[in-house]
Protein backbone atom coordinates (compact mmCIF):
# COMPACT_ATOMS: atom_id res chain seq x y z
CA UNK A 1 0.00 0.00 0.00
CA UNK A 2 2.95 2.76 0.58
CA UNK A 3 4.27 1.87 -2.81
CA UNK A 4 1.01 2.19 -4.27
CA UNK A 5 1.08 5.26 -2.69
CA UNK A 6 4.25 6.88 -3.34
CA UNK A 7 3.72 5.67 -7.33
CA UNK A 8 0.43 7.92 -7.35
CA UNK A 9 2.23 10.78 -6.42
CA UNK A 10 4.46 10.58 -9.42
CA UNK A 11 4.67 13.16 -11.95
CA UNK A 12 2.92 11.70 -15.21
CA UNK A 13 4.51 11.99 -18.80
CA UNK A 14 3.00 14.27 -21.13
CA UNK A 15 3.60 13.70 -24.74
CA UNK A 16 4.21 17.35 -26.96
CA UNK A 17 5.07 16.58 -30.45
CA UNK A 18 6.10 19.97 -32.22
CA UNK A 19 4.52 20.26 -35.95
CA UNK A 20 6.60 22.17 -38.48
CA UNK A 21 3.47 23.08 -39.86
CA UNK A 22 1.79 24.50 -36.98
CA UNK A 23 5.03 26.55 -35.83
CA UNK A 24 5.19 28.02 -39.26
CA UNK A 25 1.47 28.89 -39.36
CA UNK A 26 2.23 30.42 -35.56
CA UNK A 27 5.49 32.58 -37.24
CA UNK A 28 3.47 34.04 -40.26
CA UNK A 29 0.81 34.83 -37.93
CA UNK A 30 3.03 37.30 -36.10
CA UNK A 31 1.94 40.71 -36.61
CA UNK A 32 2.63 44.23 -35.41
CA UNK A 33 -1.45 44.92 -34.94
CA UNK A 34 -1.07 42.32 -32.78
CA UNK A 35 -3.41 43.64 -29.45
CA UNK A 36 -1.59 41.74 -26.82
CA UNK A 37 1.91 43.61 -27.85
CA UNK A 38 -0.13 46.67 -27.54
CA UNK A 39 -0.35 46.65 -24.35
CA UNK A 40 3.22 45.51 -23.48
CA UNK A 41 4.23 48.55 -25.30
CA UNK A 42 1.64 50.27 -23.30
CA UNK A 43 3.19 48.51 -20.01
CA UNK A 44 6.27 49.02 -21.00
CA UNK A 45 6.71 52.73 -22.95
CA UNK A 46 4.10 54.06 -19.93
CA UNK A 47 2.27 55.32 -23.65
CA UNK A 48 -1.31 55.30 -24.88
CA UNK A 49 -2.35 54.30 -28.48
CA UNK A 50 -5.78 55.82 -28.97
CA UNK A 51 -5.47 54.45 -32.89
CA UNK A 52 -3.77 50.90 -33.44
CA UNK A 53 -1.87 49.89 -35.31
CA UNK A 54 0.63 52.65 -34.36
CA UNK A 55 1.05 55.15 -37.39
CA UNK A 56 4.65 54.85 -36.99
CA UNK A 57 7.35 53.24 -35.17
CA UNK A 58 10.35 54.35 -33.92
CA UNK A 59 13.11 52.67 -32.43
CA UNK A 60 12.09 52.24 -28.61
CA UNK A 61 8.61 50.42 -30.00
CA UNK A 62 10.68 48.11 -32.56
CA UNK A 63 13.33 46.81 -29.62
CA UNK A 64 10.17 46.03 -27.59
CA UNK A 65 8.08 44.05 -30.28
CA UNK A 66 11.36 42.65 -31.25
CA UNK A 67 11.79 41.29 -27.37
CA UNK A 68 8.10 40.40 -27.75
CA UNK A 69 8.64 37.84 -30.71
CA UNK A 70 12.41 36.91 -31.25
CA UNK A 71 12.47 33.64 -30.49
CA UNK A 72 16.38 33.54 -29.27
CA UNK A 73 14.77 35.58 -25.70
CA UNK A 74 12.73 32.44 -25.08
CA UNK A 75 15.66 30.20 -25.96
CA UNK A 76 17.47 31.91 -23.06
CA UNK A 77 14.29 32.35 -20.65
CA UNK A 78 14.06 28.27 -21.04
CA UNK A 79 17.76 27.56 -20.55
CA UNK A 80 17.45 29.75 -17.49
CA UNK A 81 14.06 27.84 -16.15
CA UNK A 82 15.71 24.61 -17.02
CA UNK A 83 18.98 26.18 -14.58
CA UNK A 84 16.47 27.07 -12.18
CA UNK A 85 15.18 23.46 -12.05
CA UNK A 86 18.82 22.30 -10.91
CA UNK A 87 17.87 24.39 -7.89
CA UNK A 88 15.69 22.10 -6.79
CA UNK A 89 17.21 18.89 -8.12
CA UNK A 90 20.78 20.04 -6.22
CA UNK A 91 18.83 20.10 -3.22
CA UNK A 92 16.58 16.86 -2.62
CA UNK A 93 17.35 14.22 0.05
CA UNK A 94 18.79 11.26 -1.75
CA UNK A 95 16.36 8.34 -1.74
CA UNK A 96 16.90 5.28 0.54
CA UNK A 97 16.40 2.01 -1.22
CA UNK A 98 14.84 -0.92 0.03
CA UNK A 99 15.96 -4.90 -0.58
CA UNK A 100 13.98 -7.62 -0.13
CA UNK A 101 15.23 -11.17 -0.45
CA UNK A 102 14.04 -15.08 -0.11
CA UNK A 103 17.02 -16.94 2.16
CA UNK A 104 16.29 -20.56 1.52
CA UNK A 105 17.13 -22.57 4.67
CA UNK A 106 16.04 -26.01 5.09
CA UNK A 107 14.52 -27.14 8.69
CA UNK A 108 13.34 -30.03 8.97
CA UNK A 109 9.03 -29.61 9.91
CA UNK A 110 9.04 -25.72 9.48
CA UNK A 111 9.20 -23.26 6.19
CA UNK A 112 13.00 -23.44 4.33
CA UNK A 113 12.20 -19.89 3.07
CA UNK A 114 13.10 -16.85 5.44
CA UNK A 115 11.80 -13.77 3.72
CA UNK A 116 13.86 -10.59 4.58
CA UNK A 117 14.04 -6.55 4.16
CA UNK A 118 17.24 -4.59 4.39
CA UNK A 119 17.26 -0.67 3.94
CA UNK A 120 19.81 1.11 2.78
CA UNK A 121 19.83 4.96 4.05
CA UNK A 122 22.68 7.53 2.94
CA UNK A 123 23.80 10.04 4.81
CA UNK A 124 25.33 13.01 3.04
CA UNK A 125 28.40 13.94 5.24
CA UNK A 126 31.03 16.98 4.76
CA UNK A 127 28.00 19.62 3.86
CA UNK A 128 28.11 18.18 -0.18
CA UNK A 129 23.95 19.09 -0.36
CA UNK A 130 24.61 22.62 0.41
CA UNK A 131 27.67 22.83 -1.69
CA UNK A 132 25.46 21.24 -4.26
CA UNK A 133 22.45 23.70 -3.90
CA UNK A 134 24.69 26.51 -3.76
CA UNK A 135 26.15 25.42 -6.97
CA UNK A 136 22.88 25.21 -8.97
CA UNK A 137 22.18 28.55 -7.88
CA UNK A 138 25.22 30.20 -9.14
CA UNK A 139 24.40 28.41 -12.82
CA UNK A 140 21.14 29.82 -12.34
CA UNK A 141 22.38 32.91 -11.44
CA UNK A 142 24.25 32.92 -14.54
CA UNK A 143 21.63 31.67 -17.25
CA UNK A 144 19.81 34.69 -15.83
CA UNK A 145 22.36 37.14 -17.03
CA UNK A 146 22.35 35.08 -19.90
CA UNK A 147 18.83 36.60 -20.67
CA UNK A 148 19.89 40.22 -20.13
CA UNK A 149 22.79 39.10 -22.85
CA UNK A 150 20.53 38.25 -25.07
CA UNK A 151 18.45 41.09 -24.87
CA UNK A 152 21.06 42.88 -25.41
CA UNK A 153 21.78 40.85 -28.68
CA UNK A 154 18.91 41.29 -29.88
CA UNK A 155 18.91 45.25 -29.06
CA UNK A 156 21.57 45.61 -31.08
CA UNK A 157 20.75 44.07 -34.24
CA UNK A 158 17.44 45.89 -34.61
CA UNK A 159 19.03 48.86 -33.72
CA UNK A 160 21.70 48.23 -36.43
CA UNK A 161 18.65 47.21 -39.00
CA UNK A 162 16.73 50.03 -37.98
CA UNK A 163 19.44 52.55 -38.69
CA UNK A 164 20.43 50.44 -42.27
CA UNK A 165 16.77 50.68 -42.92
CA UNK A 166 16.25 53.98 -42.56
CA UNK A 167 19.46 55.01 -44.40
CA UNK A 168 18.86 52.90 -47.12
CA UNK A 169 16.02 54.57 -47.69
CA UNK A 170 16.96 58.23 -47.45
CA UNK A 171 19.87 57.71 -49.10
CA UNK A 172 17.42 56.34 -52.18
CA UNK A 173 15.10 59.63 -51.86
CA UNK A 174 18.49 61.90 -52.09
CA UNK A 175 20.07 59.58 -55.08
CA UNK A 176 16.34 60.04 -57.02
CA UNK A 177 16.39 64.07 -56.75
CA UNK A 178 19.83 63.56 -57.97
CA UNK A 179 19.27 61.67 -61.01
CA UNK A 180 16.04 64.15 -61.48
CA UNK A 181 18.98 66.76 -61.60
CA UNK A 182 21.53 65.66 -63.51
CA UNK A 183 18.56 64.85 -66.12
CA UNK A 184 17.55 68.42 -66.19
CA UNK A 185 21.40 69.28 -66.27
CA UNK A 186 22.06 67.44 -69.09
CA UNK A 187 18.65 68.59 -70.89
CA UNK A 188 20.31 72.24 -70.50
CA UNK A 189 23.90 71.33 -71.90
CA UNK A 190 21.97 70.12 -74.82
CA UNK A 191 20.63 72.92 -75.60
CA UNK A 192 24.08 75.00 -74.89
CA UNK A 193 25.98 72.42 -77.54
CA UNK A 194 22.89 73.21 -80.39
CA UNK A 195 23.51 76.73 -79.31
CA UNK A 196 27.13 76.36 -79.90
CA UNK A 197 28.02 77.63 -76.14
CA UNK A 198 30.22 74.54 -75.36
CA UNK A 199 31.87 71.46 -76.49
CA UNK A 200 30.38 67.72 -76.46
CA UNK A 201 33.26 66.93 -74.35
CA UNK A 202 31.07 69.13 -71.18
CA UNK A 203 28.28 67.23 -72.26
CA UNK A 204 29.52 63.70 -72.24
CA UNK A 205 30.75 64.36 -69.10
CA UNK A 206 27.32 65.27 -67.83
CA UNK A 207 26.29 62.01 -69.11
CA UNK A 208 28.60 59.74 -67.74
CA UNK A 209 27.50 61.35 -64.08
CA UNK A 210 23.99 60.94 -64.57
CA UNK A 211 24.63 57.05 -65.46
CA UNK A 212 26.71 56.52 -62.67
CA UNK A 213 23.93 58.31 -60.39
CA UNK A 214 21.73 56.32 -61.74
CA UNK A 215 23.67 53.34 -61.21
CA UNK A 216 23.87 54.18 -57.53
CA UNK A 217 20.27 54.57 -57.11
CA UNK A 218 19.61 51.21 -58.55
CA UNK A 219 22.48 50.09 -55.73
CA UNK A 220 20.72 52.21 -52.96
CA UNK A 221 17.51 50.79 -53.95
CA UNK A 222 18.70 46.88 -54.02
CA UNK A 223 20.35 47.69 -50.03
CA UNK A 224 17.02 48.90 -49.17
CA UNK A 225 15.57 45.94 -50.46
CA UNK A 226 17.77 43.92 -48.22
CA UNK A 227 16.99 46.23 -45.53
CA UNK A 228 13.54 45.21 -44.99
CA UNK A 229 13.88 41.59 -44.17
CA UNK A 230 16.92 42.28 -42.50
CA UNK A 231 15.05 44.17 -40.15
CA UNK A 232 12.18 41.58 -39.74
CA UNK A 233 14.63 38.95 -38.94
CA UNK A 234 15.59 41.08 -36.37
CA UNK A 235 12.12 41.63 -35.18
CA UNK A 236 11.46 37.97 -35.04
CA UNK A 237 8.80 38.60 -38.07
CA UNK A 238 8.45 37.73 -41.69
CA UNK A 239 9.21 40.80 -44.24
CA UNK A 240 5.86 40.84 -45.64
CA UNK A 241 4.73 42.61 -41.66
CA UNK A 242 6.62 45.57 -42.29
CA UNK A 243 5.16 46.41 -45.77
CA UNK A 244 3.49 49.51 -45.67
CA UNK A 245 5.17 49.84 -42.20
CA UNK A 246 6.53 53.82 -41.46
CA UNK A 247 9.61 53.07 -39.57
CA UNK A 248 11.35 56.06 -37.65
CA UNK A 249 15.13 56.56 -36.44
CA UNK A 250 16.30 59.70 -34.43
CA UNK A 251 20.12 60.30 -35.96
CA UNK A 252 20.54 62.74 -33.35
CA UNK A 253 23.00 61.89 -30.63
CA UNK A 254 21.86 62.07 -26.85
CA UNK A 255 23.67 64.92 -24.83
CA UNK A 256 24.80 62.19 -22.48
CA UNK A 257 26.59 60.40 -25.03
CA UNK A 258 28.57 63.52 -25.84
CA UNK A 259 29.38 63.99 -22.32
CA UNK A 260 30.21 60.26 -21.47
CA UNK A 261 34.16 60.18 -20.98
CA UNK A 262 35.81 56.47 -20.99
CA UNK A 263 36.83 56.11 -17.66
CA UNK A 264 32.67 56.71 -16.97
CA UNK A 265 31.54 54.26 -19.61
CA UNK A 266 34.62 51.28 -18.44
CA UNK A 267 33.32 52.02 -14.64
CA UNK A 268 29.62 51.48 -15.50
CA UNK A 269 30.19 48.64 -17.88
CA UNK A 270 32.87 46.71 -15.71
CA UNK A 271 29.85 46.84 -12.77
CA UNK A 272 26.91 46.42 -15.10
CA UNK A 273 27.33 44.38 -18.06
CA UNK A 274 25.41 41.13 -18.12
CA UNK A 275 27.73 39.03 -19.29
CA UNK A 276 30.28 40.28 -17.00
CA UNK A 277 28.05 39.44 -14.20
CA UNK A 278 27.37 36.18 -15.83
CA UNK A 279 31.34 35.38 -15.70
CA UNK A 280 31.17 36.15 -12.01
CA UNK A 281 28.25 33.94 -11.45
CA UNK A 282 30.33 30.93 -13.75
CA UNK A 283 33.54 31.46 -11.70
CA UNK A 284 30.94 31.00 -8.03
CA UNK A 285 29.68 28.15 -9.77
CA UNK A 286 33.37 26.79 -10.65
CA UNK A 287 34.40 27.11 -7.15
CA UNK A 288 31.18 25.06 -5.36
CA UNK A 289 32.05 22.84 -7.85
CA UNK A 290 35.78 22.39 -6.18
CA UNK A 291 34.25 22.71 -2.92
CA UNK A 292 32.50 19.64 -3.34
CA UNK A 293 34.94 17.50 -5.26
CA UNK A 294 37.14 18.27 -2.06
CA UNK A 295 34.02 17.94 0.30
CA UNK A 296 33.64 14.31 -1.53
CA UNK A 297 37.01 13.18 -0.36
CA UNK A 298 35.08 12.71 3.15
CA UNK A 299 32.93 9.27 1.91
CA UNK A 300 29.25 8.98 2.26
CA UNK A 301 27.71 6.67 4.96
CA UNK A 302 25.34 4.37 4.17
CA UNK A 303 23.21 2.60 7.10
CA UNK A 304 22.04 -0.50 6.55
CA UNK A 305 19.44 -2.18 9.02
CA UNK A 306 17.58 -5.33 8.17
CA UNK A 307 14.76 -7.15 9.64
CA UNK A 308 14.54 -11.50 8.65
CA UNK A 309 11.44 -13.64 9.34
CA UNK A 310 12.85 -16.82 10.42
CA UNK A 311 10.38 -19.14 11.62
CA UNK A 312 13.15 -22.06 12.26
CA UNK A 313 14.90 -19.69 14.96
CA UNK A 314 13.97 -19.61 18.44
CA UNK A 315 12.97 -15.90 18.34
CA UNK A 316 11.44 -15.94 15.01
CA UNK A 317 12.75 -12.84 14.11
CA UNK A 318 16.76 -11.58 13.20
CA UNK A 319 17.76 -8.61 13.10
CA UNK A 320 20.53 -6.64 12.08
CA UNK A 321 22.42 -3.29 11.44
CA UNK A 322 25.18 -2.43 8.89
CA UNK A 323 27.00 0.42 8.10
CA UNK A 324 28.80 1.29 4.73
CA UNK A 325 31.79 3.38 4.21
CA UNK A 326 34.12 4.13 1.00
CA UNK A 327 37.40 3.20 1.78
CA UNK A 328 39.86 5.70 0.31
CA UNK A 329 42.28 3.17 -0.43
CA UNK A 330 42.71 3.20 -3.73
CA UNK A 331 42.37 6.86 -4.70
CA UNK A 332 41.63 9.62 -2.58
CA UNK A 333 39.72 11.96 -5.11
CA UNK A 334 43.17 13.91 -6.15
CA UNK A 335 42.33 13.80 -10.02
CA UNK A 336 38.42 15.13 -9.59
CA UNK A 337 40.01 17.74 -7.41
CA UNK A 338 42.67 19.14 -9.75
CA UNK A 339 40.40 18.96 -13.10
CA UNK A 340 37.74 21.37 -10.72
CA UNK A 341 40.89 23.29 -9.58
CA UNK A 342 41.72 23.57 -13.52
CA UNK A 343 38.48 24.16 -14.61
CA UNK A 344 38.22 27.02 -11.37
CA UNK A 345 41.50 28.89 -13.24
CA UNK A 346 39.68 28.58 -16.60
CA UNK A 347 36.67 30.00 -15.80
CA UNK A 348 38.85 32.95 -14.43
CA UNK A 349 41.15 33.07 -17.35
CA UNK A 350 37.40 33.91 -19.25
CA UNK A 351 36.54 36.23 -16.83
CA UNK A 352 39.89 38.65 -17.24
CA UNK A 353 39.85 37.94 -20.95
CA UNK A 354 36.03 39.47 -21.16
CA UNK A 355 37.03 42.58 -18.77
CA UNK A 356 39.76 43.00 -21.14
CA UNK A 357 37.74 43.10 -23.91
CA UNK A 358 35.23 44.93 -22.92
CA UNK A 359 37.66 47.84 -21.96
CA UNK A 360 39.09 47.89 -24.89
CA UNK A 361 36.11 47.40 -26.89
CA UNK A 362 34.74 50.69 -24.78
CA UNK A 363 38.26 52.77 -25.56
CA UNK A 364 37.99 51.95 -29.68
CA UNK A 365 33.67 52.91 -29.29
CA UNK A 366 34.25 55.90 -27.72
CA UNK A 367 37.48 56.84 -30.30
CA UNK A 368 35.15 56.42 -32.85
CA UNK A 369 32.61 58.29 -31.64
CA UNK A 370 35.13 60.78 -30.81
CA UNK A 371 36.21 60.65 -34.43
CA UNK A 372 32.35 60.49 -35.79
CA UNK A 373 31.38 64.31 -33.77
CA UNK A 374 34.43 65.80 -34.92
CA UNK A 375 33.84 64.28 -39.00
CA UNK A 376 30.16 64.89 -38.49
CA UNK A 377 31.02 68.64 -37.53
CA UNK A 378 33.16 69.46 -40.40
CA UNK A 379 30.78 67.87 -42.92
CA UNK A 380 27.51 69.76 -41.22
CA UNK A 381 29.56 73.24 -41.57
CA UNK A 382 30.03 71.94 -45.66
CA UNK A 383 26.86 71.75 -46.00
CA UNK A 384 25.62 74.52 -44.55
CA UNK A 385 27.71 76.76 -46.69
CA UNK A 386 27.00 75.04 -49.90
CA UNK A 387 22.90 75.39 -48.73
CA UNK A 388 23.73 79.00 -48.24
CA UNK A 389 26.03 79.30 -51.89
CA UNK A 390 22.69 77.57 -53.22
CA UNK A 391 20.04 80.62 -51.91
CA UNK A 392 22.54 82.76 -53.17
CA UNK A 393 22.45 81.36 -56.55
CA UNK A 394 18.42 81.40 -56.18
CA UNK A 395 18.55 85.09 -55.68
CA UNK A 396 20.98 85.72 -58.39
CA UNK A 397 19.06 84.09 -60.80
CA UNK A 398 15.97 85.81 -59.74
CA UNK A 399 17.44 88.89 -60.15
CA UNK A 400 19.15 87.97 -63.58
CA UNK A 401 22.95 87.42 -62.85
CA UNK A 402 22.95 83.93 -63.64
CA UNK A 403 21.51 81.66 -65.58
CA UNK A 404 19.56 77.80 -64.98
CA UNK A 405 22.41 76.10 -65.47
CA UNK A 406 24.58 77.34 -62.35
CA UNK A 407 21.71 76.84 -60.05
CA UNK A 408 21.46 73.17 -61.12
CA UNK A 409 25.10 72.88 -60.41
CA UNK A 410 24.55 74.51 -56.91
CA UNK A 411 21.58 71.78 -56.40
CA UNK A 412 23.53 69.19 -57.52
CA UNK A 413 26.55 70.19 -55.48
CA UNK A 414 24.68 70.69 -52.58
CA UNK A 415 22.51 67.47 -53.10
CA UNK A 416 26.17 65.27 -53.07
CA UNK A 417 26.48 67.57 -49.51
CA UNK A 418 23.65 65.67 -48.37
CA UNK A 419 25.02 62.49 -49.12
CA UNK A 420 27.90 62.56 -47.63
CA UNK A 421 26.04 64.37 -44.17
CA UNK A 422 24.16 61.71 -44.38
CA UNK A 423 27.26 59.06 -45.01
CA UNK A 424 28.64 60.62 -41.38
CA UNK A 425 25.22 60.82 -39.47
CA UNK A 426 25.35 56.76 -40.41
CA UNK A 427 28.43 56.01 -39.48
CA UNK A 428 28.53 58.53 -35.97
CA UNK A 429 25.22 56.63 -34.85
CA UNK A 430 27.04 52.99 -35.61
CA UNK A 431 29.90 54.78 -33.29
CA UNK A 432 27.33 55.08 -30.89
CA UNK A 433 25.58 51.90 -30.91
CA UNK A 434 29.05 50.08 -30.63
CA UNK A 435 29.25 52.49 -27.76
CA UNK A 436 26.01 51.13 -26.46
CA UNK A 437 27.01 47.55 -26.96
CA UNK A 438 30.12 47.73 -25.24
CA UNK A 439 28.63 49.54 -22.62
CA UNK A 440 25.44 47.53 -22.21
CA UNK A 441 23.04 50.52 -21.30
CA UNK A 442 21.17 53.05 -23.23
CA UNK A 443 22.93 56.13 -23.61
CA UNK A 444 19.63 58.35 -23.13
CA UNK A 445 19.59 57.62 -19.73
CA UNK A 446 20.26 60.20 -17.25
CA UNK A 447 23.81 61.62 -16.96
CA UNK A 448 23.60 60.40 -13.21
CA UNK A 449 23.65 56.92 -14.19
CA UNK A 450 27.38 57.19 -15.11
CA UNK A 451 28.52 59.29 -12.69
CA UNK A 452 31.22 58.20 -10.45
CA UNK A 453 29.32 56.92 -7.29
CA UNK A 454 30.75 59.48 -4.32
CA UNK A 455 34.13 58.17 -2.58
CA UNK A 456 35.07 56.33 -6.01
CA UNK A 457 38.61 56.70 -8.42
CA UNK A 458 37.79 58.51 -11.71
Amino acid sequence: MVALGLLAGCARFQSQPISPAQTATRLDSRTLDNPDLKRFLQRNLHREWTNWPASSWDFDMLTLAAFYYHPSLEVARADWRVAAGGIKTAGEWLNPTATWSLIHEPVPGANPWIPGLVLDLPIETAGKRRIRTDQARHLSESARFNVATAAWQVRSQVRASVLDFVAARERVELLQHQAVLRQDFVARLQQELQAGAISSVELNAARLALIRSRADLTDAQRLLAEARPQLAGALGLQASTLEGVDVRFDFTPPATAEALTASQARRVALLGRADILGALADYAAAQSALQLEVAKQWPDIHLAPGYYWNAGSAGENDWQIGATVELPLLNQHKGAIAEATARREASAARFLALQSKVMTDIDIAVASFRAGQANLAAIQELATAQAAQERTIKEQLQAGAVDRLELLTADVELNAADLTRLDAQVKLQQALGALEEAVQRPLDLPPAIFEPEPGSAH
